[in-house]
């Protein structure tokens, strides 16, 4: 008899843990998901060969999008500053870009690699 008390007594108390373990579980998991991923901080990716840049209207068109070049976008070729005019059509060409609106703003556009600096 003492055996069976003490059985139920082990089920319940096991029974009783799996909620509470289950719920820091899905604490852990909700904590990292409230963490926004890398590329949120500038925003969805793109990658492609420029198509047409206007310079006019501070657009490229990369692959079949186009983006708009903002006094925001941080411009990079070969891991320095550039400026729109530093590209040419046919250019291979990454960045991030956030929709506002019907314009998607780049907010990152860059080609070519980043220069490493020589280890001592």
């Amino acid at each position: 008899m003492k055996k069976n008390i003490a059985l139920i007594a082990i089920t319940a108390a096991a029974l009783l843990a799996v909620p509470a373990i289950t719920r820091a579980q899905d604490t852990a998991t909700n904590s990292s998901a409230a963490t926004a991923p890398a590329h949120k901080k500038h925003g969805l990716p793109f990658h492609g060969k420029i198509a047409a840049i206007d310079a006019t209207a501070s657009t490229v068109t990369v692959g079949t999008q186009t983006y708009t070049i903002t006094s925001e976008t941080k411009i990079t070729k070969n891991g320095q500053p550039a400026t729109l005019a530093d590209f040419t059509v046919g250019d291979s060409v990454g960045g991030a870009y956030k929709k506002d609106g019907d314009k998607l703003n780049a907010t990152v556009f860059h080609s070519g690699k980043k220069k490493t600096q020589p280890q001592q």
